[in-house]
């Protein structure tokens, strides 16, 4: 079992002058997950190399029992620390991919051709794809081969409106991961703010926020049997 996780390179909150990047829990969940089911796990970023940590998923309040665990696993912290470049990645050998959330992948996954081809390689051969939180924007400007957008039609989650704007940052992000699926035909669901929620329409998993993200990662490999 070979799983693909994605993460942004991006590590600008716009203009605000402060840090962004992946969620740490957001990664380590589902890390894990994978890893103690067996799965062999390659790592990308659109830079490669070391992909930003939000410090904000880093700091005292937001430690997990996935976040310690990394932090106490010099193997994963390596591991991470030489993501490859997307670039460089197959479109075939793995079995499914999957994009951990964090503000960064707004301004660059969502736009990134490479992600954009991936996404709609692993779609067109219905292999599972999982994305948690901010995530699912990188399903922006993915299509089906009939032209429609991928998300259409389809139940689909991610970081809610009332979220963003609990944590203050409505006008500082490019676009809003909820009207964005609406936007491109989503049947967009949620369950309550910061709660665990996922959805699976077919081979296309969504998480709402970090509580949701070992859950999304479970889905995934409930998908590959």
């Amino acid at each position: 079992m070979k799983i693909l996780m994605v993460l942004t390179s991006h590590d600008r909150l716009g203009e605000t002058g402060n840090k962004t990047g992946f969620w740490l829990e957001e990664f380590a969940a589902p890390y894990y997950v994978f890893k103690d089911a067996g799965a062999e796990i390659t790592l990308a970023s659109p830079k490669g190399g070391q992909p930003p940590i939000d410090p904000s998923s880093d700091n005292d309040t937001a430690q997990t029992e996935h976040t310690r665990r990394f932090r106490a696993d010099s193997d994963a912290q390596q591991h991470l620390a030489t993501t490859l470049k997307l670039a460089d990645v197959p479109e075939n050998g793995f079995d499914a991919i999957f994009f951990p959330g964090g503000h960064g992948p707004l301004w660059d996954l969502a736009e990134d051709a490479d992600s954009k081809r991936l996404i709609e390689a692993f779609a067109a051969a219905g292999r599972p794809m999982g994305a948690v939180c901010h995530a699912p924007a990188v399903f922006r400007h993915t299509y089906r081969a009939d032209g429609t957008p991928l998300v259409s039609g389809r139940r689909v989650t991610g970081f809610t409106n009332s979220e963003e704007a609990a944590v203050g940052l409505t006008n500082i992000v490019p676009f809003l991961v909820e009207d964005m699926l609406k936007a491109n035909g989503g049947q967009f669901e949620r369950g309550e703010d910061w709660g665990d929620f996922v959805l699976r329409d077919g081979n296309l998993i969504t998480g709402q926020n970090p509580a949701s993200s070992a859950g999304t990662a479970r889905e995934i490999l409930t998908l590959l049997g």
